[in-house]
This record gives structure tokens, sequence and C-alpha cells, in this order.
């Protein structure tokens, strides 16, 4: 009698960890050898026949991946790293079938987004290939919780259980909120373009969309990132301390939360607070930027050689982690001059042109970060390139300063402008001195030549 399927999905080959220092993972690990060793054998145990796709032909086989995914009596899924296919393919089973699909994962892993809140079988996984006292440990809690976990619904059919029917009150209801929604946003949008009146408005939202209690979380999101932009960083503080539990604890807020502490001048607290949320949720080029920021501000104010040097390491850390990510590699070039180290000089041209590149890239792909423009400007001045600079000087006539934050950006510029020699530096600083024009409501760029 051919015993039930369970159809594996989990990388192939040996993959690295991407895991923080200090998790207790491995830098690598080989997949093969944790399917043929330890999964393939605990599916076994479990009274199912085991298969894997083929490395080299399931990427050219959707179609038989698809149907694979739902019509396998099991889906295991190893989650340990953060992987697209896998989480795609979990995603396709948990809207094919009501049950019967598995998440793996080992102790140390921080699986990305909502994944991270549903149901995984952990199990050690100490070493890039694992030994066989660690393979029979794998097997043994693998193989003893596939029958009680395989009876659980999906998170899809959890909220749709009768699926494809369901409630046309419910269907009604949503799109009413998805309304309400599009017009919270699009009141967003007029606050952030309303130049002085900005504050005014985020508060009078703040007022109106949230009164303590339950809040969407796109909303609660939109709101904090209009107070953080719009107003001061105690009023932020007091929205994300007045969230419900969940909102607050959540990685973003807490990012948000310990900027605004920074901000607001309390830097240890906030530097404690990122390098937690890394141990316990992993690391991210926001977060590593973020610390950057917090040793840059007590180098500010403390001249210590020890904190610029900390800011470095972590705003590098945060390039490598995202090369797209322009935020930890938009400060590092001013750091490097002014550190002043052997090397240096090379390390700030390479960041200042990562920097760049990011920037441009940001700009085809048409993102509405309104940090975009300021950051692109700066990266010219970080890159001595005069004429990416005058270019864009002359953008910021035609959009005005409020559209590149010159206000908070121009004193960046100048900083980069001075470190360059002669006579790049005199070139940059006369494109200073026509910024500095522009934001005193000059409406023209003087002659640089004069």
């Amino acid at each position: 009698m051919p015993r039930p399927i369970c159809f594996m999905i989990m990388p192939y080959s040996t993959k690295p960890t991407g895991a923080p220092q200090g998790m207790g993972a491995p830098d690598k690990v080989n997949f093969d050898r944790l399917w043929e060793a330890a999964l393939r054998p605990a599916i076994d145990q479990a009274g199912y026949e085991p298969v894997r796709a083929n490395e080299d032909i399931a990427a050219l086989i959707i179609t038989e991946m698809i149907e694979r995914l739902a019509i396998s009596d099991l889906v295991l899924a190893d989650v340990s790293i953060p992987n697209g296919n896998v989480y795609y393919e979990v995603g396709i089973r948990h809207a094919a079938q009501k049950r019967g699909c598995i998440m793996t994962a080992a102790t140390w892993s921080k699986p990305l987004f909502d994944i991270d809140q549903m149901r995984q079988i952990r199990y050690p996984l100490p070493a890039e290939s694992i030994s066989d006292e660690t393979a029979a440990e794998i097997i043994k809690i693998v193989a003893a919780a596939i029958p009680v976990m395989s009876a659980g619904d999906s998170p899809f059919y959890q909220v749709f259980p009768e699926y494809p029917a369901y409630d046309p009150a419910r269907a009604t209801a949503f799109k009413k909120s998805l309304e309400e929604l599009s017009h919270f946003q699009q009141e967003i949008i007029a606050a952030r373009a309303s130049g002085d009146g900005c504050r005014a408005r985020a508060l009078d939202l703040r007022q109106r969309y949230y009164a303590g209690g339950p809040i969407q979380k796109a909303v609660a999101i939109e709101l904090l990132y209009l107070l953080r932009d719009c107003t001061d960083w105690e009023t932020t503080l007091q929205f994300i301390d007045s969230l419900p539990n969940e909102l607050r604890n959540s990685p973003l807020v807490k990012e948000q939360g310990a900027l605004a502490k920074s901000k607001s001048g309390d830097h240890d607290s906030a530097i404690g607070a990122l390098l937690e949320l890394i141990r316990t949720s992993g690391d991210t080029s926001e977060r590593r930027g973020l610390l950057g920021g917090r040793y840059k501000k007590k180098w500010g104010s403390s001249k210590d050689p020890a904190d610029l040097s900390r800011a470095i390491t972590e705003y590098e850390a945060g390039m490598k982690l995202d090369l797209n990510d322009y935020y930890p590699s938009s400060n590092l070039a001013r750091l490097y001059r002014t550190r002043k180290r052997k090397g240096d000089d090379d390390k700030a041209r390479i960041s200042a042109a990562v920097t760049l590149t990011a920037c441009e890239r940001a700009r085809v792909r048409n993102s509405s970060d309104e940090w975009l423009n300021p950051t692109l400007l700066g990266a010219a001045f970080d890159a001595g390139d005069v004429e990416k600079a005058q270019e864009l000087a002359d953008q910021i006539v035609e959009d005005g300063p409020a559209r590149w934050k010159l206000g908070t950006t121009l004193d960046d510029c100048k900083t980069a402008a001075n470190l360059w020699e002669e006579p790049r530096r005199s070139e940059l600083i006369k494109i200073v001195a026509q910024l500095e024009a522009v934001l005193a409501g000059k409406p023209t760029l003087p002659d640089p030549s004069k």
C-alpha cells in the first residue's frame, strides 16, 4: 500500500546563514547533508514518503512544483534562512490546502516577515555539516512533531475557513475599510506637502485617527512616520508609548523608538535598544545604519575617536548587508575623511560611489522615499562630483528646497566640501553658497563664476 507523500521545500547545497555573531549559528549550512541525514529520515519515520525536488530541474518545471505543493499529503518547509523560493512555495501551499504545511527551522533562525509569527518545529543546528549525533536529535524532534502539527489550519484558511466561499457582508466591510484607508493616505500625502503647516496637520491626523486602543498597523505606521518627520521627537515617543503592546513591541516601531530616544539626546539607551533588537530579531542594514547614526551623534558631542570608529564599523556593516540601501553608506565618506587612517581615502571614494549608485537606482525605480533626494545631494558632495552637485543644485531651484530637505542637508554638504583639497574644495563651496541663497529664498542661483 503506497504511503502518503511529504514534499520537502528547502534550500539546496551549502548556503550562508547571514546570522549575526552570538546567535549560536554557523556561518554556512550544508542543506543537502541536513536533508539526507536528518529531515528525510524524520519524514520516513513519521510514516510519509519523503520527496524533494532536484535542484537542477525544480526551477525549470514550475508547473510540476506547484502540482506537488498543492496535491502532496504533507509539505515540510525549512525556513532556517530567508529564502525567496521557500517563502513563495509556503504561500502557495497555504492557499492550496487547508492543512498539512509544517515549517521547520534551526533554533537560532530569525525568519522574515509574518513567517516569524507562525509555529515552527525548532531543532539544533550548531555546525555547517551536522554530526550523526545532531542528526539523530533532529530526527527525534521532527518525527514526533509531524503528526501533531500536520492537522493545524493554514493562516489563509484561518481567515477564510470556507474559501472560495466567503461572507458578502465581510467583503463589503473590507471594501469600505480600504476606501477609508485610501482617504487616510491622501490626507497623509497632503500633510507632507503642506510645508509649514505639516506639524499642525500631523497633530490633527493623530487626534482624529488614534485616540488609544486598537488601530490598524498600516495607519499606526503612517502616523508614526508623519509625526517623526513633521513634529518633534518627544511627540513621536509619546505616540509610540501610547500604542498597543503588540505594535509597540514590533521590530519596526522599536527601531523608530530607538531613533527618537537618540534624537532626544539619550544615545546610550538607543544603542542598547538597537543591539537588543538585532540580537532578538536579526540583523538588517537599517538597524546597523541606525546604530552607526547613534555612535555618530555620540562622537559629535564627545569627540572620542572610539565613538567615531564604532560609527564607521556599524555603517560599514549596514552597507555590506545591502548595497542597495543608501542610508548606511551615505555617512561613511565624511567619517572616513575625518578619521584619516591609512586607506580611509580609498574607502571614502568607494562608499560615496556605492551611495550614488544606490540613489540613482532608487530614482530609476521611482522610489517614494522622501530622503532619497537629500541623500543623493550629500553623496554628490561626498564623491567630490562637482558636475553632479551643480546639476542637482539646478534641480533644487526648480523643485524648491523643501523637496530636498535642504535645511537639514546643507550642513553635511558644506562639511563634505571642506574635506576636499583644492581646487575641488572651492568649486564645491561655491555650489554650497548657491544653495544657501536658494534656502534664503532668492529665486535664482548666483553666478558661480563671480
